[in-house]
């Protein structure tokens, strides 16, 4: 689950080769990796077009095309650069190619079966131009025109593998193959829709590396976060699960507040109850059965409602309405857990610091914006919002706001003040619908109540409202994730050991 940058990556190496596994080895690996998936997607005796960059990746395209070749492929490689300035392992391979070696400027691309692409891995440090990025558009235009597949050594080239960027141009593989773990660029748009189907090859990288290099950068998957998911115990009751209130605006404006409510419930709050203006009272009341609505008109209703200390978590957003009005609601929710969305972050644009002032109080929060929303609250943050990949721009965000910051699209990313993040892969296009944010947002508080930190709780919301989408499948809309949590949690609970 661990996502290493290529400076990471790069250290592994290091690491590993000091303590005595030749770089030669690792590359020899790497080169067998690539020929075993070429070979299980490519007819026996099939054409290969193998195209080699002058470094590291090129010389794991030159071990997997001897390897192919010698297994009864019809190999061609192809080189961009001149072979006399391959250095190290890579042209210590490149000796051991007995075959022909053409220009990869102008390999015919025609009656090939598959092209690996070996020209530039994930530590492309710059945008492709000249020969490199015209070789790339070449291939694309094949892909494109005939469905030629590829598969990329590492990340497609083009691909940055620390921020998922297209530098210049970037190749569109069907099939990666990545070494030891993934990079960022695997799971960030769009690198991750360049990747195609991942591979992750063990070449014998020490797994110490890791404690080494300390990884803060996560996938999106339960391992992540499975240790502090909450799982009902037998002798267990609904109190124990914690209370959650769901904040509601006026009566035109109630649907978004509802689908939070219902979704915390569902999400295994023990208890969860609507506070709403009187007004909205009775529109709540006859349309939810399991969650309690209480009335409560401004502010100082909050604060008087919440004097109860079992009322431990706070959803505020969905539905509340944009304005003053908003954020003295927040004021009211001083020491509980929240989770904070829609209309209330809009009420603080260009306040980021502010909002971190009336967060400061909070013993777990998460704010949950979409990337307008993003924007807006860190109006005149250049450190924020000029960080260079979605991903920092969430750890940005999330140290400025000294809260666990969730930022919402189809490569979602949870970010924690102390630099953790992780990023979920798992959000169908179909889940992109109106309310899914205000069912997330329940989702996230409904774990909130049942203890479990911010960050692991942001993370674990954001994996189950993805799956929720793919249960319930094309079509759905907001309220159908909600129903489709059932099965999720199922299947979770099993791989838990808790069914």
């Amino acid at each position: 689950m661990e996502l290493l940058t290529p400076t990471e990556m790069a250290r592994a190496d290091a690491f590993t080769i000091a303590a005595g596994v030749p770089g030669a080895l690792l590359m020899e690996r790497a080169g067998e990796a690539v020929a075993r998936l070429a070979a299980r997607v490519t007819l026996a005796g099939g054409w290969v077009l193998v195209l080699c960059g002058p470094g590291n990746n090129g010389g794991d395209g030159f071990v997997a095309a001897r390897l192919l070749a010698a297994s009864g492929y019809r190999v061609r490689l192809a080189l961009l650069g001149e072979r006399a300035a391959l250095r190290g392992d890579a042209a210590l391979m490149a000796a051991r190619w007995t075959g022909p070696v053409e220009p990869a400027e102008g390999a015919a691309l025609e009656r090939v079966d598959l092209v690996i692409d070996a020209l530039f891995g994930a530590g492309l440090a710059r945008d492709l131009d000249g020969a490199a990025r015209a070789l790339v558009e070449r291939v694309n235009a094949a892909v494109m025109a005939s469905g030629l597949p590829v598969l990329a050594v590492d990340l497609p080239s083009g691909i940055d593998g620390a921020t998922g960027a297209v530098r210049g141009a970037a190749i569109k593989a069907r099939w990666s193959v990545t070494f030891f773990r993934p990079k960022p660029g695997h799971v960030l748009l769009p690198g991750r829709l360049h990747a195609g189907e991942r591979t992750v090859a063990d070449i014998g990288i020490l797994p110490e590396a890791l404690d080494v290099i300390a990884p803060r950068a996560f996938e999106n998957v339960p391992d992540l976060w499975a240790g502090q998911f909450p799982v009902p115990a037998v002798e267990g009751h609904k109190y124990a699960r914690g209370h959650l209130v769901a904040v509601s605006g006026p009566a035109q404006a109630t649907g978004a507040t509802r689908l939070a409510a219902r979704a915390a419930l569902r999400a295994g709050a023990g208890l969860v109850t609507v506070a709403c203006p009187v007004e909205a009272l009775a529109i709540h009341a006859a349309n939810l059965s399991a969650v309690m609505v209480r009335p409560v008109e401004d502010a100082a209703g909050l604060a008087h409602l919440l004097a109860d200390a079992r009322l431990t978590t706070v959803v505020l957003g969905p539905g509340l309405g944009v304005g003053p009005g908003a954020r003295e609601r927040l004021a009211a929710c001083r020491d509980r857990r929240l989770v904070i969305d829609a209309d209330l972050l809009t009420s603080f644009t260009g306040e980021a610091d502010a909002l971190a002032r009336a967060l400061d109080a909070a013993p777990a929060a998460v704010a949950t914006p979409h990337d307008g929303e993003f924007a807006r609250l860190f109006e005149g943050c250049p450190d924020v919002l000029e960080a260079p990949s979605r991903l920092e721009r969430a750890r940005a965000g999330a140290a400025r706001l000294g809260a666990t910051l969730l930022l919402k699209g189809p490569d979602t990313v949870v970010a924690s003040p102390d630099g953790r993040a992780s990023i979920a892969a798992n959000a169908p296009p179909y889940l992109a619908t109106a309310g899914a944010g205000d069912v997330l947002a329940g989702i996230v508080g409904g774990l909130l109540a049942q203890g479990m930190p911010p960050f692991e709780a942001a993370s674990a919301g954001v994996w189950l409202h993805g799956e929720a989408a793919r249960e319930a499948g094309p079509g759905l809309v907001a309220d159908d994730l909600i129903e489709a949590l059932r099965p999720v949690y199922r299947r979770l609970f099993g791989f838990l050991g808790a069914v």
